[in-house]
C-alpha cells in the first residue's frame, strides 16, 4: 500500500517552483527564452610562422622507434635558429663579428663591392715648381714642413683606422676665406700621405669656380670631377690623372658651371665617391674644396666625408669666421682645425733640426 504522505500535492510543487516557471510550463514561453550559451568558446586556431633553417639543418632526423605499445615517443623540441640579423643594400649580411657592446645607432653596414683600379695615364710632376712653392718634394730632404704634415697625417690615418669605413677615408680639406692655404694643406697632405707603403691618394679638386690642382703640379688641363656629376654615363675613374709620385693621383675639377652645387645635391655625387673609395681600404680620398664662407660645395661635400680639415691662418683667421664655418661642416662627424703659417711655438719646437736641416 502506497503511502500518501510520499506523494506530493500540488501545493508542495507551487512551494518549490516560481511563478514564471508555472507560467512557461503551462503556456509554453520556451521558444521566447535566449539560446543556450556554452561555458567556453571555441578558440580560432593561431597561425605559426614557418622558420626558416639554414641549408645544413634543412636534412630531416629520422623518425624515432615506436616504443613498446606500438606508439612513437613525444619529440623534444627544435631550438629555432639564431635571427640571421639586418639585411644590407647587397644582400644578407650577418652580425656574428659584431661586439655585443656596440650600440646599433654605432653600426655602419657597406655594400661589398670591388675596387675600382685607378689606370690613369701618368705625368710627370715638376719638383722645382713644388719646390718653388713650398710644398713637400718627393724623396727630398726631411724638414720642419715634411715633420708637420706626417703629424697631422698620422691623425687622419688613425680616426680612418677606428671607424673603418669608406667615408672615414675621405677627408675635406677647407678653409672659412679665401688665401688661408687650403689648396697649399691639401697639396702636401696628399703627397705626405703617397709616401705611406701599401696606400694610394687621390687628390679631387673641388674648387670648381678657382680650380688649382693641375697648375699646382703642373699637369695638363682635362675634364673631371664636374663633368661625371653632370653625366651618368662617365666613370670616374677614367678622369683620373697618374703622376710620377708613387701612389699620387688627381682628379680634375672638370669644365665649369653654374650649378655646381645643384650637382653636389644630387644622389650622383654618393654613387660617384661610393665607386672611387668603397672596396679599397688602402685609399684615401683628399678634397679640395672652395672656401666654406665664400661659396656653398663645401658645406654640400662635407655630407659624404668622415673627417674634415678646417684650415686657419695664423693672426689672420678670427675666431667668428671659424665658428661660422665649422657650423657649415657639421654634417661631417670629425671637423679638426689646422693652424698655418704660424712661426712661434710655445714649447720650442723646431721640427727638421734633428735631421741636421734646421731652419
Amino acid at each position: 500500500m502506497t503511502e500518501h504522505k510520499k506523494i506530493p500535492s500540488p501545493d508542495d510543487e507551487a512551494k518549490e517552483s516560481s511563478l514564471l516557471e508555472r507560467a512557461s510550463g503551462a503556456f509554453g514561453f520556451d521558444p521566447f527564452m535566449p539560446a543556450p550559451v556554452p561555458h567556453r568558446l571555441a578558440e580560432d586556431k593561431m597561425k605559426r610562422a614557418k622558420v626558416r633553417r639554414r641549408a645544413e639543418e634543412k636534412t630531416e632526423a629520422p623518425a624515432p622507434p615506436a616504443d613498446e605499445a606500438g606508439s612513437a615517443p613525444q619529440a623534444s623540441a627544435v631550438p629555432a635558429p639564431a635571427d640571421p640579423g639586418p639585411v644590407e643594400s647587397g644582400g644578407e649580411a650577418r652580425q656574428a663579428g659584431v661586439p655585443a657592446t656596440l650600440p646599433p645607432s654605432q653600426l655602419t653596414i657597406e655594400r661589398q663591392v670591388g675596387a675600382v683600379a685607378l689606370q690613369g695615364k701618368r705625368f710627370a710632376v715638376d719638383r722645382e715648381l713644388l719646390r718653388d712653392q713650398g710644398l713637400i718634394v718627393p724623396d727630398g730632404a726631411v724638414n720642419a714642413l715634411v715633420e708637420e704634415f706626417r703629424i697631422v697625417k698620422r691623425r687622419l690615418l688613425e680616426s680612418a683606422s677606428q671607424a673603418g669605413t669608406a667615408r672615414s677615408r675621405r677627408v675635406l680639406i677647407c678653409s672659412p676665406h679665401p688665401g688661408e692655404g687650403k689648396t697649399f694643406c691639401a697639396s702636401n697632405l696628399a703627397i705626405a700621405l703617397a709616401a705611406e707603403r701599401d696606400s694610394e691618394v687621390l687628390l679631387i679638386d673641388a674648387d670648381f669656380a678657382k680650380p688649382s690642382i693641375l697648375s699646382t703640379f703642373g699637369l695638363p688641363k682635362g675634364p673631371g670631377f664636374m663633368d661625371c656629376l653632370a653625366n651618368d654615363g662617365i666613370a670616374p675613374e677614367d678622369l683620373v690623372i697618374g703622376t710620377d709620385i708613387p701612389g699620387l693621383w688627381v682628379l680634375p675639377a672638370g669644365n665649369q658651371t653654374n650649378s655646381d652645387s645643384e650637382y653636389l645635391a644630387s644622389r650622383r655625387t654618393a654613387e660617384v665617391l661610393d665607386r672611387l673609395s668603397m672596396g679599397a681600404p688602402h685609399r684615401i680620398l683628399i678634397f679640395d674644396s672652395p672656401p666654406a664662407l665664400a661659396a656653398s660645395p663645401a658645406a654640400e661635400l662635407a655630407k659624404h666625408v668622415g673627417q674634415a680639415v678646417l684650415v686657419a691662418r695664423a693672426d689672420s683667421t678670427a675666431q667668428s669666421a671659424l665658428e661660422d664655418a665649422v657650423e657649415l661642416l657639421s654634417a661631417c662627424p670629425d671637423v679638426k682645425l689646422m693652424l698655418n703659417d704660424a712661426h712661434f711655438s710655445p714649447s720650442g719646437r723646431k721640427f727638421g733640426t734633428y735631421y741636421g736641416y734646421g731652419e
